[in-house]
């Protein structure tokens, strides 16, 4: 597997990139470089999630093993998979994930423990104190099975959405319904005492948004971390998703003010789903690639320069096997491009803006 050479990244600068020019980057290629090395090197770790199609992909698999220090389950670890009918859990597809990170010295995360999305429908059909039930044993079996193996768990997901219009912000669901807003407590407390030397991570989309649904996500989880830190919880990491969606405004400045609020209630921060949606850029690959790698950096580079941001993640490495492509109400999801390698899983523009923004 060929990769950018260091040398020939850092002669590539931010206006090559400007998706007016359409400019695609051009770099020479040396096989000892890795975006893992690189984010090692200047103090982060760089990783992906990973799907199943590592099984069935060797050169694929070779991507992850060269470029990624750590890997976040797809949906290996996520409820529907692990229990998607009543009775026996399934782990098959996480414990062969975990096998292959640890024959190749990958650090592994789980994501994610609970999330009142993608619940499975007989749990849903639950009684409340069923539902109850179930959400602490779950807890204990899926935690317990991975005690000390995982360098983080990502135990609550995305816990507000606006668009719901509860109070607070926050998402409705299975968990909500059951213990209202106190699952969030509940989740991490428990987790806690399962394996108390594991990363726990709170993690939320939509804050890189600087309109009125993503302000009112930053406030609201603002607020959530202090409460629960305030009450002694255990948490260790929030996770920003970093699914940027340049549709919406970024406003650097006022970003950077939430990631020193959050970073001053006492957590890291990584970036755990990180890819540019570009559905409303050009049709010309070039000038395509050139705007993802303008987005990318216009929001890595002032993002990565703050001290407690620790991780970034992509969300899958390669375009073809971006969740965008999957997404069919969206007429522009087979052009996808989101990712920092190709359908031939080469190397685009966006590498280079994640290598540079490591260095910078």
């Amino acid at each position: 597997m060929n990769l950018f050479s260091r040398r020939d990244f850092l002669q590539v600068t931010a206006a090559g990139f400007a998706a007016s020019t359409g400019a695609r980057a051009t770099a020479g290629l040396n096989s000892a470089e890795s975006l893992g090395a690189i984010a090692a090197k200047n103090g982060y770790l760089f990783g992906s999630a990973a799907a199943e199609v590592i099984d069935s992909d060797p050169a694929y698999r070779e991507l992850y093993i060269t470029q990624t220090k750590i890997i976040t389950t797809d949906v290996a670890l996520k409820m529907a998979r692990i229990a998607a009918q009543p009775g026996a859990k399934h782990f098959e597809t996480a414990d062969r994930l975990l096998a292959f990170c640890d024959h190749n010295g990958i650090a592994m995360r789980g994501h994610c423990l609970i999330w009142n999305e993608w619940v499975p429908d007989w749990i849903k059909a639950m009684s409340i104190s069923e539902r109850r039930a179930f959400f602490d044993s779950y807890i204990d079996d899926v935690v317990g099975r991975y005690i000390g193996k995982l360098q983080s768990w990502d135990v609550v997901n995305e816990p507000f959405w606006p668009g719901h219009h509860a109070p607070g912000g926050f998402r409705l669901g299975p968990w909500y319904d059951a213990f209202g807003t106190d699952y969030i407590r509940r989740a991490f407390a428990r987790a806690a005492q399962v394996d108390p030397r594991t990363k726990l991570v709170l993690n939320e989309a939509q804050t890189e948004r600087d309109d009125e649904v993503g302000l009112a996500v930053r406030s609201g989880l603002l607020k959530l971390v202090a409460d629960l830190k305030h009450q002694g919880v255990k948490l260790d990491v929030v996770g920003l998703q970093g699914h940027i969606q340049p549709q919406y405004p970024h406003d650097t400045g006022r970003f950077e003010d939430f990631l020193h609020q959050l970073a001053g209630l006492g957590v890291d921060i990584y970036i755990t789903e990180f890819d540019v949606y570009d559905g409303t850029f050009p049709d010309d690959v070039t000038a395509r690639d050139a705007a993802v790698a303008t987005a990318a950096r216009e929001f890595l580079e002032p993002t990565l320069r703050h001290p407690a941001v620790k991780a970034l993640i992509t969300w899958e490495l390669a375009d073809k096997y971006s969740f965008y492509r999957g997404m069919s109400n969206d007429k522009n999801a087979a052009r996808a491009r989101p990712l920092p390698y190709d359908d031939r899983l080469r190397p685009k523009p966006l590498w280079n803006v994640i290598a540079q923004s490591f260095e910078a």
